[in-house]
């Protein structure tokens, strides 16, 4: 392991008041600081909480609390899932705000954990007010937790430094990791021989053991997420907390408010975009303004990506429940339910993401490297792609049983998955590199309010392919699904096409950033 120089007290005082770069304390393990690891197995932790939660939801809110409307339970459920995923992401911005101006990163990470813990544990309720209540009470936890831990990423490493990119990676293989056992352990064990409640009690837990590990190895951060000069103590902390239980509130009204959670969601883009813009103009900086344009078109692929990708908590996973035939297969006594789906694209992550991190090195070094839109533009490609798969088995592979294989199923997570990575731990990496430092926080709020956009349009989506409308097929029909999946297709194409056409006029917005 290196141990690279570390500045003194007064020195990091200084640099840290003049946005200059100062690293992390010394020490290193594979090529990256320690305190990525740190990062990395808090996310961990997190995200098992997160998607072992996710596994169960849309078809425990079908079934516990929607089952008298039928065919409608399913769309109904999806909408909620949409706008829960949708709040979830929408509430970064304001979390990013946070850690830049009041609590710092740190403290924003453990505030915005300790939330979605409490808010999991309510989600055990058997009554839909105090379920809604603990998914708002999650909303406003990860609104200070998700962006500020992945920005947090992006100042451990130099501006220019290689590194970025793979450290990014690898941070993303441990988002994936904790996706990976949740759903077996959560849903397919716990939840299939227990009930969704206790699923939910397991995945709290999950980001309990989090919290731990942030702060039994928080030493190795050292400066990198304090709080701003002026800001410490427990004063701010309590007024953020206080803010907090207030905006559980309007998070609760707006899940049972499809209609007015998409318009705020379109005003919150609005505003983003005049921000961003304002704030690029006001630099004095011409390439400030330019790299915040091309920050703000990329931001569009993010949003078409994630609507398509994120079917897979919603539509895919009632396809798996009724339409996909699992492998006739025991372990230990245990045997596969469909829930197990939703560890699959985590497996593929963990695979491939080394592939990847390494792959872009190398190309770096041979100067084939593709700039940030094309790789964008795979990544939309890889999504269209696996939707055919599935209008292809939908159309030609359907057994006597009315079902089609669990291959079928795994082959799009995987094209998913590759098109995930070209795009997703990319695109975290870009926004740390386009934004000044003063505003890092605020535009990886500012990427994840995107992907609060796509999933809200994912709820819509789902609810149409699993719930009926906009198709003649019937609701929930394997026609039905690719109907939609289809369209799907063809609009990711289409748009990754354009993406792919105008990369290097991008390219020339990012004034050198790659």
């Amino acid at each position: 392991m290196s141990t690279p120089n570390q500045p003194s007290g007064q020195a990091a005082a200084a640099s840290r008041s003049s946005d200059h770069f100062i690293p992390p304390p010394p020490g290193e393990f594979l090529g990256h600081p320690n305190a990525l690891w740190n990062l990395f197995g808090t996310e961990f932790w997190e995200r098992f909480m997160y998607y072992g939660m996710r596994a169960m939801l849309a078809v425990h809110v079908a079934a516990a609390f929607f089952a008298h409307l039928g065919e409608g339970a399913r769309a109904e459920a999806s909408l909620t899932y949409g706008g829960f995923t949708s709040l979830v992401y929408m509430t970064g911005i304001l979390g990013g705000y946070v850690a830049d101006r009041i609590l710092g990163y740190q403290r924003s990470i453990m505030l915005g954990g300790a939330l979605m813990a409490v808010g999991c544990f309510m989600l055990m309720a058997p009554d839909l007010t105090t379920f809604l209540m603990g998914l708002a009470v999650i909303v406003v936890g990860n609104g200070l937790f998700k962006p500020n831990i992945s920005t947090m990423v992006g100042k451990l490493y130099a501006p220019g430094d290689a590194r970025r990119d793979s450290g990014f990676t690898i941070f993303y293989m441990g988002i994936n990791a904790g996706a990976l056992v949740a759903p077996f352990i959560c849903a397919s064990i716990i939840g299939q021989q227990y009930g969704y409640r206790w699923g939910f009690f397991a995945a709290s837990m999950g980001m309990i053991f989090g919290l731990i590990v942030f702060q039994v190895v928080k030493h190795w951060l050292g400066h990198v997420g304090t709080a701003p000069e002026g800001k410490k103590g427990y004063g701010p902390l309590m007024q953020v907390l206080v803010a907090s239980a207030i905006l559980v509130i309007p998070v609760y009204f707006l899940l049972s408010k499809s209609d007015l959670l998409g318009g705020l969601l379109i005003v919150m883009m609005l505003g983003l975009v005049a921000y961003f813009i304002y704030s690029g103009v006001r630099s004095g900086e011409k390439i400030q303004l330019h790299r915040y344009i091309a920050m703000l078109i990329l931001f569009l692929a993010n949003i078409l990506f994630w609507a398509l990708f994120e079917q897979a908590g919603s539509s895919l996973n009632f396809l798996a429940q009724d339409h996909v035939r699992m492998p006739d297969v025991s372990i230990f006594g245990w045997t596969p339910t469909f829930e197990v789906f939703q560890s699959v694209n985590p497996v593929f992550i963990i695979l491939l993401a080394p592939l990847y991190a390494s792959l872009w090195v190398k190309l770096d070094k041979a100067d084939w490297n593709p700039s940030i839109p094309r790789k964008f533009a795979y990544g939309l490609v890889g999504a269209a792609l696996g939707f055919y798969i599935l209008v292809f088995a939908i159309n030609t592979m359907v057994g006597e049983d009315g079902k089609i294989s669990w291959i079928w199923l795994t082959l799009t997570y995987l094209v998913h998955t590759m098109g995930e990575l070209c795009l997703s731990p990319i695109g975290l990496a870009m926004v740390t590199k386009l934004a000044r430092p003063q505003e890092t926080g605020l535009a990886m709020g500012g990427w994840f309010l995107s992907i609060a956009m796509a999933n809200f349009v994912a709820g819509r989506i789902a609810a149409i392919a699993s719930g009926g409308g906009g198709h003649e097929e019937a609701a929930g029909s394997l026609l039905q699904y690719g109907a939609t999946f289809n369209q799907l297709f063809w609009i990711g194409i289409v748009i990754a096409a354009l993406f792919f056409l105008a990369a290097p006029l991008i390219n020339r917005l990012m004034h050198g950033v790659r």
